[in-house]
């Protein structure tokens, strides 16, 4: 059998089974030992991946866990988070990776709405877990993770959170004393996976303004995008991942399943680091990695990528985000030689909706007028576009981008209605503005609300943004609708400057640079100037919401 057609087997017994943690059983049988996991220089095969998952599982029914509940993980990128994936769902339970950057009323709000009854945590958020283990009523055990003697030492001598020392209670556990036990020969508990259709993991999205939603995908789910993501970026057997955004995005977890399928070597970096990420690359011979914008814009600008060593990289994707026309121009040139590939996906769609092939990342020649776009449907999606009534538009035509396949949601957590709005008829309506092209490519015209009304005219920030982003003077800018007494709103830029710029561009020329490139109507009448970063999101997009509010403040608007 051949390398491919093992590859495609593993992933056939996974979609048989309708159940992810096939995969895991089914690479553990293959490449029992084959590089599964690196975390802080220590590595594991697969085969120790499945016996600790094994464990993991069978600690959490010891400690009550059933078919249904929630199991909570509050940390940073971990092999414990990695394992996160395929452990709880080993007995039916449903994984739930929390933003460990959100505060602590939020944490709370999330745990109150998905009631988890127990909880794993990196010893970095002992003051979270001790606030979580008190306000939730629902979280019964605390599993912390590291080493067993370091937290023997904890628990005999207390923690310091904030100038204090604080006791550890008794309901707080070690996970690797735990997980040691069941693998030294106690009991294992009955492997029952979560099935096709039950939820697999449980992501929060949003918790910026309003209430978080849990969003909930299942084994088809991530079954589903494994099976069109593999080909699609073709990727190949034994490959080598680095992943280094949050695992509790999903743009960085199902890239867990795909390192399944090919018997691959996931290195996990806890968080993006310039000079860590490219020494990873080149010790560890990394072929993919996927990123966000501003990881890209970070990589270059760093003096250290002059030098840096890429010649194992294979596949670079780029996704979470819209990518300014001036950076895709300094990323194809950058990472010369290396397959492109721009993603459009949401956590709603686990993740991937279209990509971008890298035939089509060129800056000039056949193929380049598509680089604006994000490309066509993946293998297991259809896409439309509608008018504000839910009629079909033709190509061309600006409208809601909606999305329909075995990777759309279940939903979201006990939100019925906003379920029934987001989901209706099978079509998932992304709130996203756009058109397709009479070749079936998408380009994406911004937010539904991030939409600019002024004076009946619809205009999309995202072609404003590239405009501003191709000024070599600024290296950072959004575009936002503001208060106007005659228009309704006015078109307002944001502007964070590149720290080389000699001579700062006033607001009149950037208004002018504007109107030599686009039409009038679209251009800013008025830029403000920024002397910190762009507020962002966990996975670094732009918080527009943030930005819009000073102008709103004491106004009726649905953008804030």
């Amino acid at each position: 059998m051949s390398t491919n057609e093992v590859n495609e087997h593993v992933l056939a017994a996974g979609n048989k089974s309708g159940q992810v943690f096939t995969l895991l059983t089914e690479a553990a049988a293959r490449w029992p030992e084959r590089p599964a996991v690196t975390y802080q220089g220590v590595t594991q095969t697969w085969h120790e991946t499945l016996l600790r998952c094994r464990a993991q599982a069978s600690v959490f029914a010891q400690a009550g866990i059933e078919r249904g509940d929630r199991v909570a993980y509050l940390g940073f990128n971990s092999n414990v988070c990695f394992e996160g994936y395929f452990a709880p769902p080993a007995i039916g339970a449903v994984f739930v990776p929390l933003n460990f950057r959100l505060a602590i009323g939020e944490l709370i709000e999330c745990l109150d709405d998905c009631t988890p009854r127990l909880l794993i945590c990196e010893p970095a958020f002992y003051s979270q877990a001790l606030a979580l283990l008190e306000a939730c009523a629902s979280v019964s055990c605390v599993f912390v993770t590291g080493s067993a003697l370091d937290f023997d030492n904890a628990k005999r001598h207390g923690v310091e959170i904030n100038g204090v020392t604080q006791s550890l209670p008794d309901e707080m556990r070690s996970l690797e004393a735990s997980i040691a036990e069941i693998i030294a020969g106690a009991s294992v508990a009955d492997m029952q996976p979560s099935s096709f259709e039950e939820t697999l993991i449980l992501f929060y999205t949003g918790g910026t303004t309003g209430r978080s939603k849990g969003v909930m995908l299942s084994n088809k789910n991530f079954l589903c995008n494994t099976s069109g993501s593999v080909p699609l970026y073709k990727m190949q057997d034994c490959w080598c991942f680095l992943i280094v955004g949050p695992l509790f995005h999903i743009a960085a977890g199902a890239r867990i399943f795909s390192c399944a399928v090919l018997g691959g070597h996931a290195i996990i970096l806890p968080k993006f680091d310039v000079p860590e990420v490219l020494e990873s690359i080149a010790n560890y011979r990394i072929n993919s990695a996927t990123l966000v914008p501003t990881m890209f814009q970070m990589l270059i600008d760093n003096p250290l990528f002059a030098t840096a060593d890429l010649s194992s990289m294979q596949m670079v994707a780029s996704g979470a985000a819209p990518m300014p026309m001036a950076l895709q121009h300094r990323v194809i040139e950058a990472f010369a030689g290396i397959n492109l590939y721009q993603t459009y996906g949401m956590t709603e769609a686990a993740p991937i909706v279209t990509s971008l092939d890298s035939q089509y990342h060129v800056v000039s020649g056949p193929g380049s007028e598509k680089l604006g776009s994000v490309g066509r449907p993946a293998p297991h999606v259809q896409l439309r576009i509608i008018d504000e009534q839910g009629a079909d538009l033709p190509p061309g035509e600006t409208g809601e981008v909606l999305a329909r396949g075995d990777n759309i949601m279940t939903g979201y957590w006990n939100l019925p209605e906003q379920t029934a709005v987001a989901l209706k008829d099978g079509w998932y309506h992304t709130g996203d503005a756009g058109y397709i092209d009479a070749d079936g490519f998408l380009f994406l015209e911004g937010r539904v609300k991030d939409m600019i009304v002024s004076g009946g005219e619809n205009i999309y920030p995202i072609e404003i943004e590239n405009v501003l982003s191709s000024h070599p003077a600024v290296h950072q800018c959004a575009v936002i609708g503001v208060p106007h007494e005659t228009w309704g709103e006015a078109v307002h830029a944001v502007i964070l400057l590149d720290d080389a710029v000699s001579e700062a561009p006033t607001e009149r020329e950037l208004i002018t640079y504007c109107r030599e490139k686009i039409a009038t109507y679209k251009c800013p009448v008025s830029v403000s100037f920024r002397s910190e970063p762009m507020p962002l999101s966990p996975i670094n997009k732009i918080l527009k919401t943030e930005l819009r509010k000073p102008f709103w403040e004491g106004r009726s608007s649905a953008l804030v």
